[in-house]
């Protein structure tokens, strides 16, 4: 496994596994066989209610947990400093941990200030290793960065070829964040899993398209963290490391870049209604 370093100087794996939308029946069973296939990183959050899947897993599995990387995220409902504070404990409890290795704000609505500066505070305590956001577009990631003790060291925001995140990249960069993409697959949108030109390029090499999608993001140093529940998918998935894209293919990928989001804007008022009603009804 490639790993990258954060700006605090901690070793985070390129390639993970994400738990988005893995119900809670499910979830210990699925990391279980994502850590015994070789996965290190485990990617979940409060809003996905399957922390204890995943505690339970990472309790099991016999890995040592120092040699995991496990990942949560502050939901809307938890914002602000006294209940995110609140709400780290409860995620440490429920990932059955005496520490997050990342932590990150969900999404920058509510009093985020507040929710960062608890996690400044758990952070000096030891028990969080790294912290940052999540779909923070470029502007409030500049906002929170210029104004917080401790930059944002990840940023976890929609990235797949055809929202490749350039540009934000670029801006993350100039404040030590790592981009971390969700949504690597795009959700099928699209017709990803039918893109001709991926199919193409992975058949020069003797990989799947979802390899090359996810080569792709690891040659331009993002975090990736597909998801499947099938075991052969998560093998596939982890199988990226043993070829490289060359210099004119990744010209080729960059060509399918649409530059805006498959799936939503947060600066759209239906979506922040929606997200902030989501926040309040959890």
């Amino acid at each position: 496994m490639e790993t990258i370093k954060l700006s605090n100087g901690v070793d985070m794996p390129i390639l993970g596994y994400g738990v988005y939308q893995v119900s809670p029946s499910e979830c210990e069973r699925c990391v279980s066989d994502a850590i015994s296939v070789g996965y290190r990183l485990i990617d979940t959050a409060q809003a996905y209610f399957n922390e204890e899947g995943v505690g339970n897993a990472i309790k099991k599995c016999g890995v040592p947990r120092n040699e995991l990387f496990i990942v949560t995220k502050v939901w809307i409902s938890n914002a602000g400093y006294e209940r995110a504070k609140a709400s780290i404990e409860e995620s440490l409890r429920k990932l059955q941990t005496d520490y997050i290795d990342l932590l990150l704000i969900h999404q920058p609505f509510g009093d985020y200030y507040g929710t960062y500066r608890a996690m400044e505070e758990a952070y000096r305590a030891g028990k969080l290793r790294a912290i940052g956001v999540s779909n923070f577009y470029p502007d409030r990631l500049i906002d929170i960065a210029e104004f917080s003790e401790i930059p944002p060291m990840v940023n976890q925001v929609e990235t797949h070829v055809f929202n490749q995140q350039i540009e934000a990249q670029k801006i993350m960069q100039e404040y030590g964040t790592q981009i971390m993409s969700w949504g690597p697959f795009a959700e099928g949108r699209n017709n990803f899993f039918g893109n001709d030109t991926l199919i193409a390029i992975g058949a020069k090499y003797g990989k799947s398209l979802p390899q090359v999608a996810l080569r792709y993001l690891i040659q331009r140093g993002v975090v990736v963290i597909p998801k499947s529940v099938k075991k052969e998918r998560m093998i596939q998935n982890i199988d990226v490391f043993d070829f490289t894209l060359s210099d004119e293919d990744m010209q080729t990928i960059l060509g399918l870049d649409l530059g805006h989001s498959l799936f939503f804007s947060h600066y759209a008022p239906q979506t922040v209604k929606w997200l902030v009603q989501y926040g309040k009804n959890k």
